[in-house]
């Protein structure tokens, strides 16, 4: 089922996840794990993030160095596919534009369609990290939105082969992302919005944010959309702090900022044990507030942990 036929089925707010593949070498029940206290509050739908290849440089016996990809994580398809059919839910692959060629990305949509997997999230995705910005893959995309372009071909008939006349359309349901404290790259909201508008126009049929920790920043993005006629369900994504260490890094990662409360709560901890409540306890209350405001989803980024999701959801479903 499409993710917007969960929403208009829904009578209530909807709970889901993000999982990450997990590590090359990992059993597959650690997933598992993972998600089985989870399934206790009935998520209609699960997202797998994928994570593109990693470089690494080894020396040859001439005292040359060789570049060579290694892969650290399972196929998010595969993943996608065990997830379904062991749990019966609905699998979300997140596709991206870094690590592909316009023909490596249709062969995995067509994969993903052959398997009955009907939802997309299309993002760019990182720079490796030996790279200080984005750059595509020969003959790849560049942006979302052309990746955005050829999901919606795919949607009409249209494949890369002009040979495949009459093939048969896919029928995938489309969701973007969306930042409420805009993207990093954009020089200002107003151009990440008007980016986020085409989007929608082409053919985009709900957007999932990006993590936040202040609700009025998501407050004012959706007044935005809505005032800009972006009317598609708007998702939040949510994550509970769970070490000190995080409210250094996600700022930095994410490029959003921590409320002075939020902030000071966490200083005041004298481990992460205490952290992780406070997080815990902060989610909670961002959660209750946006379902008090109407948003169709709680969307968790759980980062491969769930206890305190569990908890989280333990609170409200």
């Amino acid at each position: 089922m499409k993710i917007t036929e969960h929403i208009n089925n829904a009578k209530s707010t909807l709970f889901s996840f993000e999982i990450l593949p997990p590590l090359k070498g990992e059993n597959i029940e650690n997933l598992y794990n993972h998600i089985d206290p989870l399934m206790e509050f009935k998520p209609p739908f699960i997202d797998v993030t994928y994570h593109r290849e990693e470089f690494v440089y080894k020396k040859r016996e001439n005292g040359l160095l060789e570049k060579r990809s290694i892969r650290k994580r399972p196929g998010t398809v595969g993943i996608c596919a065990a997830i379904k059919n062991k749990y019966n839910v609905d699998t979300v692959p997140h596709i991206i534009c870094g690590g592909f060629n316009k023909e490596e990305t249709e062969n995995a949509l067509i994969d993903l369609n052959f398997l009955g997997i009907d939802n997309v999230l299309l993002l760019q995705g990182d720079a490796i990290k030996t790279e200080s910005v984005f750059v595509p893959e020969v003959g790849g995309h560049r942006y979302a939105s052309e990746l955005l372009g050829q999901v919606v071909g795919m949607n009409q008939g249209k494949y890369l082969d002009e040979d495949l006349l009459n093939a048969n359309p896919t029928d995938f349901c489309i969701g973007v992302a969306g930042y409420p404290e805009k993207h990093f790259a954009a020089p200002n909201l107003k151009l990440d919005m008007k980016y986020l508008k085409m989007k929608v126009d082409m053919g985009a049929e709900y957007i999932v944010t990006q993590m936040f920790f202040d609700n009025q920043k998501f407050f004012d993005f959706v007044k935005k959309c809505r005032e800009m006629d972006i009317n598609v369900p708007i998702i939040p994504g949510l994550k509970p702090i769970t070490s000190k260490r995080q409210m250094n890094v996600l700022p930095r990662i994410f490029y959003i900022d921590l409320p002075e409360e939020l902030s000071d709560a966490i200083e005041k901890c004298k481990d992460d044990k205490q952290v992780k409540q406070v997080g815990i306890d902060w989610s909670i209350k961002q959660s209750k507030e946006l379902v008090e405001f109407g948003v169709p989803v709680l969307h968790y980024y759980s980062m491969g942990k769930s206890d305190s999701v569990y908890r989280i959801a333990k609170e409200l479903f």
